[in-house]
């Protein structure tokens, strides 16, 4: 496949070769250069926003720019690791009525990433999990891919992916009109919390280098998401997951704590940053950080 065979599969702009190579083919360079240095499979964590283009870019750096470097690549989806829609039904009852929104952490199998990431780093096979937005639920085993082999890459991503846990004190006043309706006592934020310290923690710790795309504000990471869910209803309409434009603002209000938190913790931390203007192009970069010069990202 080449560029313009994936911008077109993509329904990109042809505009976008420049983003590409401007940015994108740079970054695969510095991912090879990581791997070289590593003598090993690397584990590239890939942060953003929803709606940043995050997952867009690792499908251009797995299917092309890596391949172009001679490394293959692997993607992990956060998203794909999802709960199935039952077991965020139980936790709606059991923890926090809030739970039943897929989203935050807590709502997925973190256990099985960690596992899944250090199967495929190991090279042995496993199945790579798949959820569908549309229909709100884990797909069936069935469906799930099927992966063997090592590879040199592994690029996981995720709108919280690297993400860490805030202090308490900051969890006492509400966000938003959610938490403060929703979530009076603090409860479901408070196990949200406790799960990134935790398991998150974990899991995160198998990354061997950080990448964060950054937009501009949380109000246009609300403007992304809206526009995802209007490309959903052209290809899907009939799909039972599609929401209205309030469901998605309430939607992104579940998300709105932990993404202002990691746009204020996280760029200082991680090694490459891509900032983002409000029509989505990339403005600037911070070059790679050398070893020493910050403390380990997590």
């Amino acid at each position: 496949m080449t560029i313009d065979d994936l911008i077109a599969a993509e329904r990109l702009p042809p505009s976008y070769r420049e983003t590409v190579e401007h940015w994108w083919r740079p970054l695969a360079r510095q991912i090879g250069a990581w791997r070289g240095s590593a003598g090993r499979t690397v584990i590239v964590g890939v942060n953003g926003a929803q709606g940043s283009g995050k997952s867009t870019i690792c499908r251009f750096l797995q299917s092309v720019l890596l391949p172009d470097q001679q490394l293959s690549a692997a993607v992990v989806g956060l998203d794909d690791l999802y709960l199935p829609r039952t077991d965020r039904e139980r936790m709606a009852r059991d923890i926090h009525p809030l739970f039943r929104t897929r989203g935050v952490p807590m709502t997925h199998d973190i256990d099985m990433g960690f596992s899944l990431l250090q199967d495929m780093a190991a090279g042995r096979a496993t199945a790579v999990p798949r959820f569908s937005k549309a229909l709100d639920d884990q797909l069936p085993e069935s469906d799930w891919l099927r992966h063997c082999g090592k590879v040199d890459v592994i690029l996981f991503e995720g709108w919280c992916v690297g993400a860490r846990p805030q202090d308490d004190a900051s969890l006492i006043e509400p966000i938003n009109a959610l938490e403060a309706q929703e979530d009076q006592q603090g409860i479901w934020r408070g196990h949200v919390n406790a799960a990134l310290r935790t398991s998150y923690t974990r899991c995160f710790s198998l990354i061997d280098h950080m990448v964060m795309v950054k937009p501009p504000s949380f109000d246009h990471v609300l403007q992304n998401r809206l526009l995802q869910e209007h490309k959903l209803l052209a290809t899907t309409p009939d799909a039972p997951g599609i929401m209205t434009d309030d469901g998605v603002r309430r939607f992104v209000s579940h998300y709105e704590r932990l993404t202002r938190h990691m746009f204020a913790d996280l760029p200082d931390r991680v090694d490459l940053l891509f900032q983002l203007d409000d029509r989505q192009d990339v403005i600037c970069s911070r070059e790679p950080r050398r070893d020493g010069d910050f403390p380990k990202w997590l």
